[in-house]
């Protein structure tokens, strides 16, 4: 049904419709779309669509990195969880592409977070802000005696609220960022019985939150983390190193040169 994938992209703008007053030809911009297209040389998208100018500190490869995860992590962490300064945050998958900006907008929004993540990724991790960081191929996080206000989940397949329900307090939440049907049956459920609660979701595409991430790239608050990056002709390879599950931030294909 989609032939050609790829929801991020951040690229130039050759054309306008004639009614378009928000751009104009030759306005560097980064966003994404809903309707997959992004892995070409061209592609068509609606002025309203969640299409914002490009941070002015980033090539168009970094910011290509950032509208899916960042966004995502903004979602839940701010929307949905409502993070407060002082409570502690529990990131599994703190090096993946969601993770890493988790990491940085918890600790932007004053909370105490701890990242998950393998052991060749644990001082990128910190480097990114994470108060503390625990090495899951070492150390069961949940056997630790020690609770979080909320924990976000990003490994898919992974999301379990009954195996981490003893590291969250008495109301903490369980952000299952990674999804699925078990997470959401799990947040039926819990948001019955009170207490501990389950969130699952999927974070809307709006102009409005690239321009917010936009203004903390710009003023230093956020940065894109990318792995390898990898020219148009070799997307299949790409995805074949992203599928592994063990690449650092995000992986770029690179249509042009900049």
């Amino acid at each position: 049904r989609q032939p050609i994938l790829g929801v991020e992209l951040s690229g130039e703008i050759i054309e306008i419709g004639k009614d378009v007053s928000r751009f104009k030809q030759g306005d560097q911009v980064f966003g994404i779309s809903v309707k997959y297209g992004a892995y070409a040389e061209y592609i068509c998208m609606a002025e309203d669509a969640a299409l914002v100018m490009k941070p002015a500190n980033l090539t168009f490869a970094e910011a290509a990195s950032i509208p899916f995860g960042a966004n995502t992590a903004l979602y839940f962490l701010r929307d949905l969880a409502k993070l407060q300064p002082g409570q502690k945050v529990l990131i599994i998958g703190a090096s993946g592409c969601t993770g890493v900006y988790a990491v940085q907008l918890a600790k932007y929004y004053g909370a105490e977070v701890t990242g998950v993540c393998s052991t060749r990724n644990l001082e990128m991790v910190r480097s990114i802000g994470a108060d503390h960081v625990i090495d899951y191929t070492k150390e069961d996080f949940t056997h630790n005696g020690q609770t979080y206000d909320v924990i976000f989940d990003m490994v898919p397949g992974n999301t379990s609220f009954a195996r981490h329900k003893s590291s969250l307090k008495p109301n903490g939440l369980y952000l299952a960022g990674a999804g699925g049907l078990e997470s959401l049956a799990q947040m039926a459920w819990t948001g019955l019985t009170g207490g501990k609660k389950v969130i699952a979701g999927v974070a809307p595409n709006r102009a409005e939150n690239l321009v917010f991430l936009k203004g903390l790239i710009e003023a230093g608050k956020l940065k894109p983390v990318i792995d390898r990056r990898y020219p148009l002709e070799q997307t299949a390879e790409a995805h074949r190193y992203a599928d592994t599950g063990h690449k650092r931030g995000s992986v770029i294909i690179t249509v042009a040169q900049e």
